[in-house]
């Protein structure tokens, strides 16, 4: 995945939380926004302490960059999102963050409803 669509600045990652438009699940909680200026989405992951050791985070936030890239094509342009990755997803499969993060990203309206 390429870096540029990846949001790397704090005042950036503030900015969208401060927005609370939310969906959420046991797994993973989505926070987006709106970017006037961009044309791709970008996206930013949070994960904390209480998952894991740095090994298991590193290889969540792999995982999930992959599943973001894989569908990358069906996101909607000017979409600025965080996914904040909860403790239980330490349980999950690949096949399973999958599946789970395609339902939030339909959910909260990230991904064109066409492109099933």
């Amino acid at each position: 995945m390429n870096k540029r669509y990846r949001i790397k600045k704090s005042s950036e990652i503030d900015a969208i939380f401060k927005v609370k438009r939310v969906k959420s699940d046991s797994y993973f909680a989505i926070y987006q926004s709106e970017d006037s200026s961009g044309d791709h989405f970008r996206f930013a992951l949070s994960i904390g302490k209480k998952y894991g050791n740095a090994v298991a985070r590193n290889l969540a936030k792999r995982r999930i960059r992959m599943i973001v890239s894989e569908m990358s094509t069906q996101f909607i342009k000017n979409k600025l999102f965080v996914v904040v990755v909860k403790p239980l997803v330490h349980d999950l499969s690949y096949q399973e963050m999958m599946d789970k993060l395609i339902i939030l990203f339909k959910k909260s309206k990230l991904m064109e409803s066409a492109n099933e």
